[in-house]
């Protein structure tokens, strides 16, 4: 498994009445994450798009513990759970400042060619950089 940490900063808009961060900012930050740890691999959405690769999520799975709240430094651990195929799927913890958990994530994606409009394996280049983790 390779793990990847970023950190941000709750901003006002990002949270309700109540100053807690709005329930569906939460899969927002995963992606974050998921950008991160692409970009932290040596590669980048955006070049999977330019050589005719999508990565649309498939299943978002998200447990609430306590709520992050406007201005709380958060600290994102996104984690490579599988080796990809024609799917790609990563967990996410979200902490506070004093390194309690906040939620517990999930995302399932399928790599999809975007030419033919169908599923499709994951670049060689991905599975080149993650195929010694789990071997």
């Amino acid at each position: 498994m390779q793990t990847h940490t970023i950190q941000f900063r709750v901003r006002y808009g990002e949270t309700d009445q109540m100053g807690y961060v709005y329930y569906g900012n939460y899969a927002q930050y995963f992606e974050m994450g998921r950008v991160e740890w692409l970009r932290n691999l040596g590669t980048s959405y955006k070049r999977m798009e330019e050589s005719g690769i999508m990565l649309p999520v498939l299943n978002l799975n998200i447990n609430y513990l306590k709520p992050g709240k406007y201005d709380d430094l958060l600290t994102l651990k996104t984690t490579l759970t599988t080796k990809p195929s024609v799917r790609i799927e990563f967990n996410f913890e979200l902490f506070n400042e004093k390194n309690e958990l906040l939620t517990e994530g999930y995302t399932s994606l399928v790599f999809i060619d975007m030419k033919r409009n169908k599923p499709t394996r994951a670049p060689s280049y991905i599975l080149e950089k993650v195929d010694n983790l789990f071997n």
